[in-house]
């Protein structure tokens, strides 16, 4: 497939995102794919795939704001965070009376994790230290000290249902031990973790609490709507329509667009900087595009010299 853009693949529970490049790159053909933002597992929705030489954008869309769905159960802790994982004793915050808790309590606790925050991230996590993943580490029972983050939760709701949500069949084995589920809606920084917000909210309440389901709907400005399972991609491949799914490069990102002429476009093939004076901010990105519109390069304004540098070109 010579094709080049972004698929937005609605990851379906049980797979890895690594799970999820492989397969694409299966049903179209090419080894040049990858994504740009990890879902755990047992997570859906929105995982942004990039395709060709749009692997090269990765590192302008890794860093936009995620919205999520997110269902808590309150009344116990697992080791990981979710419902993947061990239930742990009372002493690490197993609580039975979890069912006094009300929606106004945890309408309260929210309160407390709306704008800036620190977390620490979680050992389940795909987050490396010193090049090691600390799952890996988790995996082999190995437990290391961690920085604390922090991240912006901009916003976050409690959901009037949690229908909005559906539990997984997994999920159903925790609901005999006096729990109570509820769902929030949280928009955040990328890099925010959700269960390790979801185990925080539970701390705060005075009881255990982890992930039963999680959905990403949103990651920058693609979301649930533009998205497509793995089976739609391969019936598109089938058929040869799989550019349908495809968003071009030029629309991937939101950066202002700057028209180039046949001889800034030269210029830009070869990584060279181009005059163009204007009111964008110093630093400001651009999308330097040809004439047809066709995606060249992204770049970066100088607003003291007024010129645009290449910083990404996307020629062969």
């Amino acid at each position: 497939m010579n094709s080049d853009g972004l698929l937005i693949i609605d990851k379906p529970a049980g797979l890895t995102s690594h799970d999820v490049v492989a397969r694409v790159r299966r049903i179209l053909k090419t080894r040049r794919v990858g994504h740009t933002g990890t879902l755990d597992p047992f997570a859906t929705g929105v995982l942004v795939v990039c395709v060709n030489r749009a692997t090269r954008l990765a590192q302008f869309l890794a860093g936009e704001e995620k919205e999520y769905l997110a269902r808590q159960r309150l009344g116990f802790a697992t080791d990981t965070g979710d419902l993947t994982g061990t239930p742990l004793s009372a002493q690490h915050g197993y609580r039975v009376d979890a069912e006094s808790i009300t929606r106004a309590d945890v309408e309260s606790a929210l309160g407390a994790f709306r704008g800036r925050i620190t977390q620490l991230p979680p050992m389940h996590s795909a987050k490396k230290v010193k090049g090691v993943k600390l799952y890996e580490l988790a995996r082999r029972g190995v437990q290391i000290e961690r920085a604390p983050i922090e991240v912006e939760i901009r916003q976050l709701e409690l959901c009037a249902s949690n229908d909005v949500l559906p539990l997984p069949e997994s999920a159903d084995a925790g609901l005999d031990r006096q729990t109570v589920d509820y769902t929030f809606r949280v928009v955040c920084s990328a890099g925010a973790y959700i269960r390790t917000l979801a185990e925080d909210i539970g701390q705060r309440l005075g009881c255990g609490a982890h992930l039963v389901a999680l959905r990403r709907t949103r990651a920058g400005r693609f979301g649930l709507e533009r998205a497509v399972t793995l089976e739609r991609l391969a019936e598109l491949a089938e058929s040869g329509a799989e550019g349908d799914a495809l968003i071009p490069m030029r629309d991937a990102l939101g950066f202002p667009e700057i028209r180039l002429s046949a001889a800034e476009v030269i210029e830009v093939g070869y990584g060279r900087e181009i005059e163009r004076r204007g009111e964008w901010a110093d630093g400001s990105r651009g999308r330097m595009c040809k004439a047809a519109g066709e995606l060249l390069a992204v770049g970066e304004y100088d607003a003291g010299r007024g010129r645009w540098r290449p910083r990404v070109v996307l020629a062969e």
